[in-house]
């Protein structure tokens, strides 16, 4: 097989994030689900808008986070998202190209606007996600790059871009280039709301043996597996998964391969500012560690320390230098 010239090729939503501080009172007068991530028309995200204080726009989605985060590693990466020919397009192709992601999917012309996520972080660096799909979940097949996912080591698919009908037949596609290409398939299960409305299709998925690599954190996994104890429900997918890795908070991370499993601490973080994007660091730790053939341990630690440094900012793309962090580990 020839080498790959993309370590790691992802699809997801092309998102600019809104972020505001937030008093705890506010989440409650604005009904919204503390913690959560929430999906918002029009009307409501205006709502929102209007209710935030001075915001920061920062671009976000949740696989090109951890794209930013890979590139920041120095793995050589590609992202596939949809955005308007807008302002908030033009922000979010300058900034994934800027931390030197290849970028190639055409604007799309006219309505919807592009995608943006109205964040309220509460002093206790909670954040409560709005989001508002616009143009990123009309990626239709046709904007894929066949050629370019076979050419990557790993396709890395984002769970919340399977809720809208084409870019979900856009990643089915690309599954089938990838495995056919014999590239590994990492999938990333994003959140509960996600796996209630699909998780049918990713449980088929996991039986058919389509994903290499799941992620997922502790509450995810209890409800793909129906078990909430997060042991059984490793227990009941580790031998359908190659690689299975479990983000537990501050309780820190398992991973089941090869027929061990190996865990890691939470790194220590002095004060958490802003918990968005810390799953998407995980995964760009632990995903630079696999496609340099690191041992579980090292992928691991290297997501812990990841996720560490982004909770400690606002924002969900590394402001570190993570390659200093990274060689720390040896």
């Amino acid at each position: 097989m020839p080498q790959p010239s993309t370590q790691v090729i992802a699809i997801g939503n092309a998102i600019v994030d809104v972020m505001a501080p937030c008093a705890d009172a506010l989440i409650a007068q604005l009904g919204l689900v503390r913690g959560g991530m929430t999906l918002v028309d029009t009307g409501r995200a205006h709502e929102l808008y209007d209710a935030m204080g001075p915001a920061r726009e920062i671009s976000g989605g949740s696989a090109a986070n951890t794209l930013a985060g890979l590139a920041a590693l120095g793995s050589r990466c590609a992202f596939i998202g949809q955005v308007a020919d807008d302002q908030l397009g033009e922000v979010f192709a300058h900034d994934i190209r800027a931390g030197g992601i290849r970028f190639d999917t055409a604007a799309r012309a006219g309505d919807p606007p592009t995608a943006r996520c109205l964040i309220f972080v509460t002093p206790d660096g909670q954040r409560t996600m709005n989001t508002y799909l616009g143009a990123s979940q009309y990626l239709p097949p046709a904007a894929l790059d066949e050629a370019a996912i076979a050419d990557a080591e790993v396709l890395y698919l984002e769970g919340y871009l399977w809720d809208p009908e084409e870019p979900r037949a856009a990643m089915r596609r690309a599954i089938a280039a990838a495995r056919g290409a014999g590239r590994k398939v990492a999938f990333t299960l994003s959140d509960a709301f996600v796996i209630a409305r699909h998780g049918d299709d990713f449980r088929a998925m996991v039986a058919a043996g389509e994903i290499d690599i799941l992620f997922a954190n502790h509450i995810e996994l209890a409800a793909l597996t129906g078990l909430p104890d997060f042991r059984d429900g490793i227990d009941l997918l580790k031998a359908k998964v190659p690689v299975l890795v479990i983000t537990r908070g501050e309780h820190g991370a398992v991973a089941a391969t090869g027929g061990a499993l190996y865990q890691v601490s939470a790194e220590p973080v002095e004060r958490v500012v802003d918990t968005t994007g810390a799953g998407d660091l995980f995964a760009a730790g632990f995903l630079h560690g696999h496609v340099n053939g690191r041992s579980p341990e090292h992928c691991l630690r290297l997501g812990a320390i990841c996720a560490a440094e982004v909770i400690a900012h606002y924002g969900a793309r590394p402001e570190a230098d993570l390659r200093v962090l990274a060689d720390a580990l040896g």
